[in-house]
């Protein structure tokens, strides 16, 4: 069974930075994809940014110059690093990997609330 353990959320203040991290229990190159979505009151789950095939990266425009995606192999681990963040970018954010069959993996969440 894989998990995924997400770390790193809180509060800050509108233009600050916060790093969140998903640790995986499986070998992170085997997934297809990995990456984290959000999900605002209200609002349905969205895509933030992932890594393809373990090369290629993809943001949603939202959040593009913003936040960068990586990964360590060698500690199982998905790194988000989000600087000048905004009110907008408050949500819970949920760590997710998929496999080569299409099977979805999703991290508990966490919460990250930007304070204008």
């Amino acid at each position: 069974q894989v998990q995924l353990v997400e770390s790193g959320g809180g509060l800050v203040q509108a233009g600050g930075p916060l790093r969140l991290s998903c640790a995986t229990s499986g070998r992170i190159f085997s997934f297809k994809t990995t990456g984290w979505y959000r999900q605002a009151p209200g609002k349905q789950r969205e895509l933030v940014a992932n890594i393809i095939n373990g090369v290629n990266t993809n943001y949603a425009d939202s959040v593009k110059g913003r936040f960068t995606i990586s990964k360590d192999n060698a500690k199982n681990t998905v790194t988000l690093q989000m600087n000048s963040l905004k009110p907008e970018d408050t949500a819970v954010y949920y760590c997710n990997a998929f496999n080569w069959r299409g099977v979805a993996y999703w991290g508990q969440g966490t919460q990250v609330t930007v304070s204008s």
